[in-house]
């Protein structure tokens, strides 16, 4: 069984920041499960469906997205990690399409690999 360690969990966290920042949509895929769950309010707003199922259909809402807002940038605010949960929550600030908000996602993983993600946004600054 593959657990991750709260050190794992943390440098998920970083190499995810850094993944969207150079919009590598492949790189922010790598640890996901092929039948991996999304839920986005934003995704509700883009694709009509607050849940992206799959990896595949996550890769073409991503891409998309990054397609509308090409100066998209993440900055890391901080980490909530529960190794016992096999989760870590990344608070980030988005800065994207000329609008700043703070924003966090909530993943979970399982056998080392995520099968799920929520995304939360805050008020634009």
């Amino acid at each position: 069984m593959t657990r991750l360690s709260r050190t794992d969990l943390e440098t998920h966290a970083r190499h995810w920041i850094a993944a969207w920042n150079a919009h590598d949509v492949e790189t922010v895929l790598a640890p996901f499960a092929e039948d991996a769950v999304f839920i986005s309010p934003l995704a509700k707003q883009v694709a009509g469906n607050a849940q992206i199922v799959g990896k595949d259909a996550l890769r073409q809402y991503w891409t998309d997205a990054l397609a509308r807002v090409p100066d998209l940038h993440f900055e890391l605010s901080g980490t909530a990690v529960d190794e016992e949960a096999q989760s870590v929550t990344v608070f980030y600030v988005s800065r994207a399409g000329g609008r700043v908000r703070h924003a966090c996602e909530h993943m979970r993983f399982r056998e080392g690999v995520q099968f799920l993600g929520e995304a939360y946004y805050g008020s634009e600054e």
